[in-house]
């Protein structure tokens, strides 16, 4: 009885403590003013859990920079579109995986602790995924768009690049966000040609790569690049609209492969909820343990088998 009690009240501080670390730390408005711009002859001051807290976002980013491209790293940050540190996710990551932890232990006990524990970070690497789609499907959308502004500040007199910084200042992001870091990095002195076809590697756009590869043939065998540019803006609205008559006639499969994932998911967490005579089985047990691990490497290989049939290849 003392043990359960100790582990209450180390649970429960826990608990606190990620609350704390997320709304306190991780999740802190950045939207007032510094200190710098109010007081400028003030001295800078940090508190000591905001100098912990970036002695150990340092320490992230220096180990991820040592360890090299990952799940999280700059690049994959860059294609979802966020403007932080690896270490600051990592950090929030490292808080929300506690909380949960904590959170599952007091309502199912120690498996539902383990549980949320291998849970959370799966659901935020499904979450970067997620956020990384939505941003490659509006740089597709707004590509055709793009490509006629090039064409029309071409054909009013422009150069090639006063014609991509115009194009960013008329776009909404993340096309304005991506060509204005193709004009900063070539003001700087990197080629235009690398920036064209690193911009198209990190949004894996198929239409920008052909537009780089047609810019980066103009510049070596010269013509008439706004008329090249009108034939590919023509091109990539005709694939537009095919990709959205693809993804309606497939809309009933998508639907379909996510309510087949996520019925027995929902299930098993009613039946846990509601009565949990009927889960315990699963949840004290050996065989129980090995049964759903068959149920979770059964429904992984079907939800890949179900993606790659509602994804046809066109």
């Amino acid at each position: 009885m003392a043990g359960d009690t100790g582990i209450f009240v180390a649970g429960l501080v826990l608990l606190y403590l990620a609350i704390f670390l997320i709304f306190g730390v991780a999740l802190r408005s950045r939207s007032a003013l510094p200190l710098s711009r109010r007081q400028p002859d003030a001295p800078a001051q940090k508190s000591v859990l905001s100098r912990m807290t970036d002695h150990a976002v340092g320490a992230l980013n220096r180990g991820i920079k040592k360890r090299g491209p990952g799940l999280l790293s700059r690049d994959r940050l860059d294609e979802c579109g966020l403007k932080k540190d690896p270490g600051d996710y990592l950090l929030i990551a490292g808080i929300m995986t506690l909380t949960f932890a904590v959170v599952g232990f007091f309502l199912g006990g120690l498996f539902a602790a383990v549980s949320a524990t291998l849970l959370t970070p799966l659901a935020l690497h499904l979450l970067l995924n997620m956020l990384a789609g939505r941003r490659r499907a509006q740089f597709d959308q707004q590509v055709p768009d793009t490509v006629q502004m090039f064409s029309g500040g071409l054909r009013a007199g422009h150069s090639l690049l006063r014609a991509m910084d115009a194009a960013a200042q008329e776009s909404q992001p993340p096309m304005s966000e991506e060509l204005s870091r193709i004009v900063n990095e070539t003001r700087i002195g990197r080629d235009l040609g690398e920036s064209l076809m690193d911009l198209a590697s990190r949004t894996r756009s198929e239409d920008f790569l052909s537009i780089s590869q047609a810019i980066e043939i103009h510049r070596e065998v010269g013509g008439d690049l706004a008329e090249v540019l009108d034939h590919l803006s023509d091109t990539v609205r005709d694939r537009n609209q095919l990709r959205g008559q693809v993804r309606a006639l497939s809309a009933e499969g998508r639907m379909s492969a996510i309510v087949l994932m996520a019925l027995p998911i929902v299930m098993f967490i009613g039946l846990t909820l509601f009565n949990d005579m009927y889960s315990r089985v699963f949840t004290s047990t050996l065989p129980g343990y090995l049964m759903i691990a068959a149920a979770a490497v059964l429904l992984t290989a079907g939800g890949f088998w179900l993606s790659r049939i509602v994804k046809p290849k066109f």
